[in-house]
């Protein structure tokens, strides 16, 4: 019986020529990474059980980003940075983006593609539900506890049961207003937010291949005029498995295509990290444990409403709702694709409600003034539709403290390209939050209310 590519990689890392749905096997891990919620927890766990003068098992897969409780006066977030900080100079870590230096990023999702440590047919594990990002690049990538986390920094490997497949398919041409976000919360409309426990989900079909047409323009651009490997349908492939998690997946996957090693390459090689990797992809008659099939030309441009993603509507079901806030941003919302297709929808228009801009890395923030839409840099329109721009981080998405830029300290409807809308994700346990793609977020941003991005999109 032929293999998934969930399959083949976890056979591949585990040493064996094959392996099945619901196999336990023990994994080699390629990459490591934790933040600074998870990382004191996870560097406790290591001393713990290791011992208090222990080294990681290698200093070159771990990689550490702190990006959610950063830009704050919260004397325990700060804490949290001091003890990343001592570990990493006791370990002599290399992969470390420290905040207020040179060096810091952002997202910790989005900041592991740029900076090369995703490639196609390995496994990374970082201890953050939101790994599953890194599966647009044809790797096995999930979220992992502190405690699972403590035993790979001693071990590198990891006690892992094989998940079955499920296969989305997405077929037909999509328009340029249709988003991977819109895809997603389409199917976890479908199957809901249990729907794939401990399973494997895998995108294919021309329309997941066709996606990031809303700035196909910017792919060819320069390098000096756009960031390094910038794509589109790289940045919509990592949206699509990033929310795999709300619907219960243990991971998501996208079978790597040549831009998906374009992309790997120009990352790996500009970062210095190691260039070689080696794609997998399904066996001719590798098995799923089901197969969902959309036309993307019958989707409409889709909004969760509070207080679950799978409580996703089509656009025309939810317009008009009043809104208090918009905000755009995190590993889902905050990419360079993103912020084009909000800035298409505020160029020449003003917000008529607080609007959040927040760039998920430095990259990307600096990506704003570089691109431009006739004549205006993304910051630009940003700043002159009367847009809040904060600096590139996880923001709002995780609520955070009390001084967190655009977190929901009163019960505020609030329209998000963030990731999840459960109660008091945001902040205030009472705040209502709708789930949307940058589009829909910006086109109801300027109208006070839910709106479709179709009326208005330049």
């Amino acid at each position: 019986m032929g293999m998934t590519i969930t399959e083949k990689i976890l056979a591949r890392a585990s040493g064996k020529p094959a392996v099945q749905p619901g196999e336990n096997v023990w994994v080699n891990v390629d990459v490591l990474m934790t933040h600074d919620v998870c990382g004191p927890g996870t560097i406790g766990v290591f001393k713990q059980h290791f011992g208090p003068d222990a080294r990681v098992w290698d200093r070159t897969k771990v990689v550490i980003i702190p990006d959610h409780y950063i830009f704050t006066r919260d004397e325990k977030a700060r804490r949290n940075i001091e003890i990343l900080r001592e570990f990493v100079r006791e370990q002599q870590l290399p992969y470390y983006y420290d905040v207020g230096t040179e060096r810091y990023k952002g997202v910790c999702h989005i900041a592991l593609p740029e900076e090369g440590h995703t490639r196609p047919g390995e496994v990374l594990l970082g201890t953050d539900s939101h790994t599953c990002t890194a599966g647009a690049f044809g790797e096995f990538a999930t979220g992992i506890g502190n405690t699972d986390a403590g035993f790979v920094l001693g071990t590198g490997k990891l006690w892992l049961k094989v998940p079955p497949t499920l296969r989305f398919i997405f077929t037909g041409d999509p328009p340029a207003w249709l988003m991977a976000k819109d895809l997603i919360l389409a199917v976890i409309g479908r199957i809901g937010c249990d729907g794939a426990t401990y399973m494997a989900m895998e995108f294919t079909g021309e329309a997941v291949f066709g996606l990031g047409k809303i700035a196909a323009e910017f792919a060819g651009q320069p390098i000096s005029d756009r960031p390094v490997g910038f794509s589109p349908a790289i940045e919509e492939r990592m949206t699509l498995c990033n929310m795999v998690i709300e619907a219960g997946g243990k991971n998501g996957v996208i079978a790597p295509d040549e831009v998906t090693e374009q992309f790997v390459r120009e990352r790996t090689q500009a970062a210095g990290t190691r260039t070689d990797f080696e794609p997998v992809h399904n066996d001719p008659d590798a098995r799923f444990a089901a197969e969902y099939r959309f036309d993307v030309r019958t989707l409409e441009p889709m909004v969760a409403r509070p207080h679950s993603p799978e409580h996703a509507v089509p656009v025309s079901d939810a317009v008009g709702e009043p809104l208090d806030r918009a905000y755009i941003g995190s590993c889902t919302g905050g990419k360079v694709l993103d912020l084009i297709a909000a800035a298409k929808v505020l160029r020449g228009r003003s917000v008529a409600i607080p609007t959040f801009i927040v760039p998920a890395t430095t990259e990307i923030e600096r990506a704003m003034d570089r691109i431009r839409l006739n004549g205006q840099t993304l910051r630009e329109i940003f700043e002159s539709s009367g847009c809040i721009i904060g600096p590139p981080s996880c923001g709002a998405c995780l609520g955070g403290p009390l001084d967190t830029l655009g977190r929901l300290n009163e019960p505020l409807r609030c329209i998000s390209s963030t990731n999840r809308n459960f109660p008091g994700r945001m902040g205030h346990k009472e705040a209502q939050v709708f789930l949307a793609s940058p589009l829909t977020v910006a086109a109801s941003a300027v109208a006070g209310r839910i709106a479709d991005p179709r009326d208005v999109l330049n």
